[in-house]
């Protein structure tokens, strides 16, 4: 009986809903028709008469008194809308009727994770409690010396912010150090090195822990910050590898030893696998690609445990270049998953491999279909996709495929489409990145670039379909469509990550909602006739007047046209049935 009672107070508040929804004019008319049958009981007449002999006799002072009242609360609804969307980005009436009005009216329920969420896993209560703005580590990070430093040194401006180098100084504490460091004195003079903050003072460290033993963290240090090039870098590694791997068989024979000794293990186990993914990376940007392909596929392989580096970005980047489409795919078939935490690299290296396919399978449009500058944009990304023709065509399984992957992708991170596309300039990306912020996207765009380049027609596929994401989600801060709401702390962080310099891109816009504006609008309207009524008080009130007769006039030509067409003893006639 419960279940029967429910499901029938479900069945009429979805009937109400839907009445509601689409036969609301239809209720309007009803309204007025019955005020109107019940004027004579309600003594409407009456009523309207007695409203008019007192708006008759109010004095100036009322009017007044009214505007300067109504000026006050439209300016403190005002101030508190500006505070609140300060503070949380929104509005507050939007807000509401977003989250409680919208589902009584027939919205879709907020709370009520879409099916797609439910698949991707990501809609999922435990990921919410994790935090929304955790910072990692970026897997294709640059080398200080080499790199950074002579940008600085040419342009004057520094890439780094004191906050992403903070950031890095408490990874190489963690990775690089452990509590049995006071035991060798090289490793204990590296401990005090990781803390300094003046590059002067750590390579001078270094160079001390280096006089005293064959110090694997020290010739790390100066590979990172002193070697001004990656081929001084590189050789800086291979001393650093080869001190590091007879640290790492010593400890890892005494680690079942007791707990310092499984922690000095531990350490020895980062400080290899760091070297041997930057000699990977070095041999990647010396143009040895396919040896540092095979690196960083043994690195893997041995060490499959420590996913916390992110190797396989490092690995999807390197065989973009060998153009091995085949082994990117089986590299997403493992890590796309819904298990594991998505990135840009991931999503957008996934969405590529579909717009190739769009790329090899579509037929090539006229260019004689196109407007000049259209001619020539498409010539520049390849004459491979059109909405016109797919318009009137259909979109084939490959295209269908292609644009839900940039879908995605644009959803987990929508500032990559404008690096990639050129319509915003790239710098170099920070040490660390914030999943699904400007530092992400800058720090894939400046990597991957190239690679949406050589796929002829994939930048033209995105220049067409990405902005259609943003349709399918509008309200990205309370739900996701595949993914998580997005977050609201990004800009805050990206700031702190990214340089001065750069204008930080931001999503969603927190541009002015629409009830602060008309908020603002109110009050200054109110206030403007508070001051002229003040002013000029007898004149204000025939206004008001005025303005009453004509704003009721309608209504009163309606209701006399109304009265010569109905009998007047219909409503007689109603009470007697």
């Amino acid at each position: 009986m419960a279940e029967a009672g429910t499901g029938f107070l479900e069945q009429l508040k979805s009937c109400i809903v839907w009445s509601w929804t689409y036969l609301w004019t239809l209720w309007f008319f009803i309204m007025l028709f019955l005020v109107y049958i019940l004027r004579v009981p309600l003594k409407i007449n009456d009523n309207l008469t007695t409203v008019s002999m007192f708006l008759n006799t109010l004095t100036p002072k009322f009017y007044v008194a009214l505007t300067g009242t109504s000026s006050l609360i439209s300016g403190l609804i005002l101030i508190f809308e500006w505070w609140y969307f300060r503070k949380y980005g929104t509005s507050f009436i939007e807000q509401v009727s977003v989250s409680h009005l919208r589902p009584l009216l027939g919205g879709m329920d907020n709370s009520a994770p879409s099916a797609a969420s439910a698949a991707n896993g990501d809609a999922d209560s435990s990921r919410q409690s994790v935090s929304e703005c955790k910072v990692w580590r970026n897997p294709l990070n640059l080398f200080r010396g080499a790199e950074y430093n002579r940008y600085t040194w040419v342009t004057g401006r520094e890439p780094l912010t004191y906050y992403d180098m903070n950031l890095s100084a408490q990874d190489h504490q963690t990775f690089f150090t452990c509590d049995t460091d006071h035991l060798r004195p090289a490793d204990a003079i590296m401990q005090k090195a990781w803390r300094e903050r003046n590059p002067q003072a750590r390579i001078s460290a270094a160079h001390e822990a280096l006089e005293l033993n064959e110090c694997a963290t020290a010739y790390i240090l100066l590979a990172e910050e002193e070697a001004t090039t990656i081929v001084e870098a590189e050789k800086l590694f291979k001393q650093a590898l080869k001190a590091g791997e007879g640290c790492y068989r010593r400890s890892q024979q005494l680690q079942h030893h007791g707990a310092q000794y499984e922690a000095q293990h531990r350490r020895d186990t980062n400080v290899l696998v760091y070297i041997k993914r930057r000699l990977a990376m070095c041999a990647r940007k010396l143009g040895r690609t396919r040896e540092a392909v095979k690196m960083m596929r043994d690195l893997m392989k041995e060490f499959p445990l420590l996913s916390m580096f992110n190797i396989h970005e490092n690995l999807l980047e390197a065989l973009l270049e060998l153009q091995a489409y085949a082994d990117v795919q089986a590299v997403l078939a493992k890590y796309d998953d819904i298990s594991l935490p998505k990135s840009a690299t991931i999503c957008y290296t996934a969405a590529l491999l579909k717009a190739r396919a769009v790329s090899d399978k579509s037929p090539v449009p006229t260019a004689t279909s196109f407007l000049p500058t259209q001619r020539l944009q498409l010539g520049r990304a390849g004459l491979r996709f059109s909405p016109e023709a797919a318009s009137r065509r259909g979109l084939s399984t490959a295209e269908m495929n292609a644009v839900e992957a940039i879908h995605r992708a644009v959803e987990f991170n929508p500032h990559v489409p404008k690096y990639l596309l050129e319509m915003k300039s790239l710098i170099l990306p920070p040490e660390h990145i914030l999943k699904r912020g400007d530092s992400e996207a800058i720090a894939y765009a400046f990597f991957h670039l190239q690679h949406w380049k050589r796929v002829e027609g994939a930048l033209n596929l995105l220049h067409c379909t990405w902005e259609g994401t943003f349709r399918m989600i509008p309200y990205p801060l309370e739900k996701g469509h595949l993914f998580y709401p997005y977050p609201i702390c990004t800009e805050t962080a990206d700031r702190e990550l990214l340089p001065s310099f750069h204008e930080v891109s931001v999503y969603p816009k927190k541009e002015l909602p629409f009830f602060i504006l008309f908020t603002a609008g109110l009050c200054s309207f109110t206030a403007m006739l508070a001051l002229l009524t003040h002013q000029f008080p007898e004149l204000m009130g025939v206004f008001a007047k005025a303005f009453l007769s004509t704003l009721f006039a309608p209504l009163n030509f309606v209701m006399e046209k109304v009265e010569s067409i109905l009998p007047s003893s219909l409503w007689h006639q109603l009470t007697r049935i």
